[in-house]
């Protein structure tokens, strides 16, 4: 209810609002329909297939939930709803990560890392993420479960809620340090600076979102008692963020809506070529065509140092050059 008391039988602790799930499904399910046409478009799967299919769980999240305002003491919907919204942001990171690398391979000899390891690198972590996420929601989302379940799901939750900010945090770390190389090397080109700033505010608005599914988790867990019949839940004694629906609107899908749209308005298509191995020359304005930068190194030890810290016998002898020190050209 509006006055933040629970409305009996409600596993949400309040009535659902109909009209706004429905808006929001609608909305991303919209935001989807224009990203699939983008990678026709653009011939851009490869590198933007998962924001359609991001949009897509959300739509598909949002239709559940407002199934479930009609239905709010079903806890298969609340479950699945649940779940649907949770797994969306991790992937929608996922993305991020694939058009950061696209970036760094259309400028590599200013990439801190191999640009194809920041997918597998991120990628592995985002995996972590997302198995932590949804193994803990949907334990927790039973109340019917034992409590070393329901325990058990409360620790991977946090884990994962702490984990994924801990990950955002190294994204930030390895966009700057690759923004401050370019700004040396004086390459201003809206070509990297647009795909660059658009994962910047994408990953602020992950991370505010992220914060508050934090702050919100870390609340109910503070209102929750040990009791001799288990754990339970004085619901006044929650945080209005877990009380009041509109931070969930606002915070949740609005964020992640304004997220999806960014993309649409920003896509990375307009501004980066179709193909990994077309990168800008030294000079900042010449596009040239090289062999394109491969890792001859196993996934295994890839994934396993993906800066290449242990690679010894994989640098470069005295006097050999990379393919963008000789015009796109490997040496003889």
């Amino acid at each position: 209810m509006a006055d933040g008391h629970p409305v009996p039988g409600s596993i949400y602790f309040y009535a659902p609002n109909q009209g706004a799930s429905i808006f929001f499904a609608i909305a991303f399910a919209i935001s989807g329909l224009v990203h699939l046409w983008q990678c026709i478009h653009y011939k851009s799967f490869k590198l933007t297939a998962i924001l359609p299919f991001c949009c897509a769980l959300f739509a598909a999240g949002f239709a559940v939930r407002a199934y479930g305002a009609l239905h709010y003491d079903d806890i298969k919907v609340y479950i699945a709803s649940t779940m649907l919204i949770y797994m969306s942001p991790p992937i929608l990171e996922l993305a991020n990560y694939h058009i950061l690398g696209a970036v760094l391979y259309y400028i590599p000899y200013c990439a801190p890392i191999h640009p194809g390891r920041v997918l597998t690198t991120f990628g592995i972590l985002s995996s972590i993420v997302e198995m932590l996420n949804a193994v803990g929601v949907s334990y927790l989302s039973n109340r019917l479960l034992p409590d070393r379940l329901i325990k058990l799901g409360d620790a991977l939750l946090k884990a994962s809620l702490l984990m994924q900010l801990a990950v955002i945090s190294l994204f930030f770390l390895l966009a700057g340090i690759f923004r401050r190389r370019c700004a040396r090397a004086n390459i201003t080109t809206p070509r990297m600076r647009i795909p660059l700033a658009t994962l910047a505010a994408s990953m602020f608005l992950i991370l505010v979102r992220t914060i508050y599914r934090t702050v919100e988790y870390f609340g109910a867990a503070a209102g929750s008692t040990q009791t001799s019949g288990g754990m339970r839940l004085d619901p006044m004694s929650l945080s209005p963020i877990l009380r009041y629906e509109w931070f969930f609107f606002v915070f949740e899908a609005a964020v992640m809506l304004a997220n999806a749209v960014l993309w649409n308005a920003l896509h990375p298509r307009r501004y980066l070529p179709e193909h990994r191995r077309v990168y800008l020359a030294q000079d900042g304005v010449t596009e040239l065509q090289g062999p394109g930068w491969d890792d001859k190194r196993s996934f295994l030890v890839t994934a396993l140092d993906p800066f290449g810290v242990m690679a010894c016998g994989g640098r470069r002898e005295k006097g050999e050059k990379s393919f963008w020190e000789d015009n796109g050209r490997l040496p003889p």
